[in-house]
């Protein structure tokens, strides 16, 4: 079932992705320039996009930080500038473990300002200039994470539940308006991110992995873009569980 007009033909296409300095936003910046989008680049790292502009020409760095309102309604001006919006992607995401017995009042407010705040600030900037062409389509990386509560995942996971019932919300708003919307919840995917974890990663897959699924749901029309299914499918009948059973098989499954 297609929810979304399908999404394909990038040429020409202006696209924007918030948090394209490295993992899944990178790549799928590099998968869309490589299939002739015109790409704007936006993340604090400004010598990582200057580097990606380097290399893939005609692409167009904003550095910024995400949690800074007026610095993204300020680039959004100059994405909009250059034509109707075909993409805009929230891909900037910020993760340290905790758990409640480390509670860490400043890390929590930090994952909601990087990993929700940052959306709505996007939202705010775009929406109105989406609403006005009446086109264009709004895509948000959430993570399984969000599915259901888990350990060391205190700060992290109710930020991507928020985006998920946000996303779900968009869509529902939007759906008469021509403007797509989805929700791309990966498993565990090789990024700075994921990184810091300690434990075995079942089914890791690779940024570039990542960025051909998302594009490859996009060109199906697709709300959510879950991947890689050998997994994320574990964890949708997870959350289905009653949660006694749900409570019993997450502390079995992480030994925590």
């Amino acid at each position: 079932m297609a929810f979304n007009p399908p999404l394909a033909g990038w040429h020409g296409k202006t696209v924007w992705l918030i948090g394209a300095s490295s993992g899944i936003g990178q790549a799928t910046a590099h998968a869309l320039h490589a299939q002739g989008a015109r790409v704007f680049v936006s993340a604090r790292n400004a010598e990582t996009l200057a580097a990606f502009v380097q290399s893939h020409p005609g692409a167009v760095a904003l550095a910024l930080d995400a949690t800074d309102r007026a610095a993204v309604h300020a680039a959004a001006q100059t994405v909009l500038a250059s034509g109707p919006l075909a993409l805009a992607m929230y891909c900037a995401g910020y993760y340290k473990a905790q758990r409640a017995t480390g509670f860490d009042l400043d890390e929590m407010l930090r994952h909601n300002q990087v990993n929700y705040c940052g959306a709505l600030y996007l939202l705010d900037a775009v929406l109105p200039a989406l609403l006005a062409q009446k086109s264009g389509h709004l895509s948000f990386i959430s993570s399984v994470a969000g599915y259901t509560g888990l350990p060391q995942s205190l700060a992290y996971g109710p930020t991507k539940a928020a985006l998920i019932n946000l996303t779900e919300t968009l869509y529902l708003d939007l759906k008469d308006s021509s403007i797509g919307v989805s929700l791309v919840c990966p498993g565990f995917v090789e990024t700075p991110l994921t990184a810091q974890n300690e434990f075995s990663m079942p089914a890791l897959i690779t940024p570039a992995q990542a960025a051909d699924k998302i594009l490859q749901g996009w060109r199906k029309g697709a709300f959510e873009i879950h991947f890689p299914k050998r997994f994320t499918r574990w964890m949708k009948i997870l959350r289905l569980l009653p949660y006694g059973a749900r409570f019993a098989a997450v502390r079995k499954i992480t030994s925590l």
